[in-house]
Order: C-alpha cells, then sequence, then structure tokens
C-alpha cells in the first residue's frame, strides 16, 4: 500500500512540473508570436507610409513663370504634380536637373539633366534610354496655366539609393519643347522657372 501511496505521489509530482513547462513553453511560444505580428506590422507600417513635400517654382530668364510642385511617394511610387502660371500658350518641357541651385539668374545653376544611370536623353521609358529627369512636355493653355502629373517607381523621396532619391536635385521648366533627340537635353530653349527639392 506504501508503496502505490509513493508511487503515485511521485506520478503526480512529475504531471505537476509537466504541467509547468508545458505552460512556460505556452507562453513562449504566445511571446514569440506577438513578437513577430508587431515586427510585420512595423514593417507595413514603415512600406506604406507616406511622404509629401512641396516645394515652389521662382520665375527665371525674365519670365513670369511660377508655380507649385508637389511629391509624394506611397508604395513605392513617386507622385509629381506641378502648377503652373505664367507661361506662354502651347507646349513646354519639364524635367528634373543635377542639383537644387536656383541661384542664376537663367536657371543654369541647377546644372544639366539628372542622370544618375549615364543614359542617353531621351523620351521616358524609350528602350535607347532616358534620363531619370526627363518628364517630357505639357500644354499650358491661353492663361498661361498648365497641371502636369507624373508618377513612376524610380524615384524615392529621401532614401538610401543615389540613382533614385530625388533630394537635392532641381526642376526646371523651360520655354520651349523636347524633342527628345538632341542630347543632352532636347533642345527644350530657356530655363523660364526653377524649384529646389530640399528636404
Amino acid at each position: 500500500m506504501k508503496k502505490i501511496i509513493g508511487t503515485l505521489a511521485l506520478v503526480a509530482i512529475s504531471l505537476s512540473y509537466s504541467c509547468k513547462d508545458t505552460k512556460k513553453e505556452v507562453k513562449d511560444t504566445s511571446e514569440e508570436i506577438e513578437n513577430s505580428v508587431d515586427n510585420k506590422s512595423n514593417e507595413m507600417d514603415h512600406t506604406m507610409e507616406e511622404k509629401t513635400m512641396t516645394i515652389s517654382l521662382e520665375p527665371k530668364s525674365d519670365s513670369e513663370v511660377k508655380g507649385e510642385v508637389t511629391f509624394t511617394e506611397k508604395e513605392g511610387e513617386v507622385m509629381m504634380v506641378a502648377t503652373l502660371a505664367g507661361l506662354s500658350e502651347g507646349e513646354h518641357a519639364i524635367h528634373i536637373h543635377e542639383t537644387a541651385d536656383c541661384s542664376s539668374a537663367d536657371g543654369k545653376s541647377a546644372g544639366g539633366h539628372w542622370n544618375p544611370t549615364f543614359q542617353q536623353h531621351g523620351k521616358w521609358g524609350d528602350e535607347a534610354g532616358y534620363h531619370r529627369g526627363d518628364i517630357g512636355n505639357f500644354m499650358a493653355d491661353t492663361d498661361g496655366n498648365a497641371k502636369v502629373e507624373f508618377s513612376t517607381d524610380e524615384w524615392c523621396i529621401d532614401c538610401d539609393d543615389d540613382t533614385k532619391n530625388i533630394i537635392g536635385k532641381g526642376v526646371i521648366v523651360h520655354q520651349g519643347v523636347d524633342d527628345f533627340t538632341s542630347q543632352p537635353s532636347g533642345d527644350a530653349g530657356a530655363r523660364v522657372s526653377c524649384a529646389g527639392i530640399i528636404q
């Protein structure tokens, strides 16, 4: 009888420790799952984070062209919306240039087209090549107003990729039309407005 009671006591003690270990394992596993969910949630929040910046265009080359450019980055794509006034009626070119320096009267302080991948000038998406700054042409109405919308996943706002980061670059509006063939700038004429992309 004593042997049976002793055996039962040992079994009870063993089960007690086993239950405690099981509870600890369940708790540890639960914490791991919770941490994993939190990390995934933080990663998603970072991925879904929206960045927006607005810059002002100032007249150059004795023009009256001014306006605003807004860049918005969301889900790996940058959307550019430019609103302009003071243009002559008709078609004009707009590009991103090498630097955010708009100090010169003719806008040439902004340098040439932004071309971090060392391609020839061309129309955006052309298989023969194009600059990352080659946005293209747009139309101004009879009152000299225009709105330009452009989006791409080949730009980013303040990221670590120098071939995509637009911070430190300049937006230039030209008096003329980009012919997409003349090298290195498309023969788009005078720079009538400039804005530096500075964060």
